[in-house]
């Protein structure tokens, strides 16, 4: 007796279309005879899988083979079985789930195909990056052949019908009750063969060519960052649309500048007497340099905040801001007057200055002697 047609598929009654779909292409792919050859067993799972497949992936049938199982009059005396394997049902199946595993299908269309993709890596500059720019790229690439406008023949010639394939663009493969197409080895599955190739692109139809195009880069950039420009890649076969090119930006360190995003952190030195005192200092920015107030009595690592200097939002509105930590530079070296002060303002101050250094190795040697 048949098994029921669910169980051979391993879903629910209660499965879906996708569900009963999905299982039959998993047990086709296993057991599929161009898969298992000289196996018997699998060619049996196949037609098994395949009949079961027939019946529940037609609303119709399925809601019948439920009502009356296998045996169910309202399709003949026959039940449901594949109705000869001849039937348009029986195609449309294959057409439809062959068409995905294979490549192939019931029969073979060829469409024009889509050139390939290009990509390219640029270098810009750290500023250029935040506020946008223009470049020109020149790239080598395959354009369409002048000679013989891409069609790959010599001039005043013509492709001719393949005769492996007759024009089909595909070979059919039979092997028992079913049959599948593959594209023709001859042809390459396009139906047509070239028997006087263009000299200038060997029949290709395409040749390479140096290509200068321009591209226009957004504020806000970052190392990463990729521009897609729609068709600029290779032409496609047959006629077909072009690819289309990425070009991905690397942006060079700056000197002065970090980058964390749309923020802008840089270190700026100042004196003593400044951080002492309180001066306003130059700060370098993407604008050009600016005015800051240092306030009296400044820390080293203090961290300053300018609104709406750093780097513009990337397809967006407003900029961030740049950070500045500033940093007190000790003199190397002193002449004797500024030595002098020094030594006035530390006594004034409290500090003892000359012993201190005789006092911290004193203490040394009291915790490691």
């Amino acid at each position: 007796m048949k098994r029921d047609y669910y169980e051979v598929l391993g879903v629910e009654k209660s499965a879906s279309a996708q569900e009963i779909k999905s299982a039959y292409r998993k047990l086709a792919l296993q057991h599929h005879p161009d898969k298992n050859p000289d196996n018997p067993e699998a060619e049996e799972k196949f037609k098994e899988a395949s009949e079961a497949y027939a019946c529940l992936s037609d609303p119709e049938k399925r809601a019948r083979y439920d009502r009356f199982g296998h045996e169910g009059r309202p399709f003949g005396d026959g039940g449901f079985g594949f109705e000869g394997f001849g039937g348009a049902g029986f195609g449309d199946i294959f057409g439809d789930i062959f068409g995905e595993i294979f490549g192939g299908g019931g029969q073979q269309r060829r469409t024009r195909g889509r050139g390939a993709d290009l990509r390219v890596d640029r270098e810009i500059e750290f500023e250029k990056a935040a506020f946008g720019t223009d470049l020109e790229l020149e790239i080598p690439r395959r354009k369409r052949c002048d000679t013989c406008s891409g069609s790959g023949c010599k001039p005043g010639t013509s492709p001719r019908t393949c005769n492996t394939c007759g024009g089909s663009g595909a070979q059919r493969f039979t092997q028992g009750f079913f049959s599948v197409s593959r594209p023709c080895p001859t042809c390459g599955g396009e139906g047509k063969v070239i028997p006087d190739p263009c000299t200038n692109c060997s029949g290709k139809g395409t040749v390479t060519a140096t290509a200068k195009i321009p591209v226009k880069i957004p504020p806000g950039v970052d190392t990463g960052s990729r521009l897609k420009l729609t068709g600029e890649g290779e032409p496609g076969p047959m006629g077909g649309p072009p690819g289309d090119l990425y070009v991905v930006l690397h942006v060079k360190e700056h000197p002065i500048f970090l980058r964390e995003e749309t923020e802008i952190v840089c270190e700026v030195p100042i004196s003593f007497t400044q951080a002492a005192l309180g001066a306003t200092i130059d700060v370098p920015t993407l604008d050009g340099k600016v005015k800051m107030k240092v306030p009296a009595g400044t820390q080293s690592g203090k961290v300053f905040r300018l609104r709406g200097k750093g780097v513009p939002v990337l397809g967006g509105y407003g900029r961030g801001d740049q950070h500045v930590r500033v940093v007190i530079e000790t003199p190397s070296s002193l002449s004797k007057r500024q030595r002098e002060l020094l030594e006035e303002f530390a006594a004034e101050a409290g500090e003892d200055v000359h012993p201190q250094s005789k006092n911290f190795l004193e203490k040394v040697k009291s915790l490691f002697g």
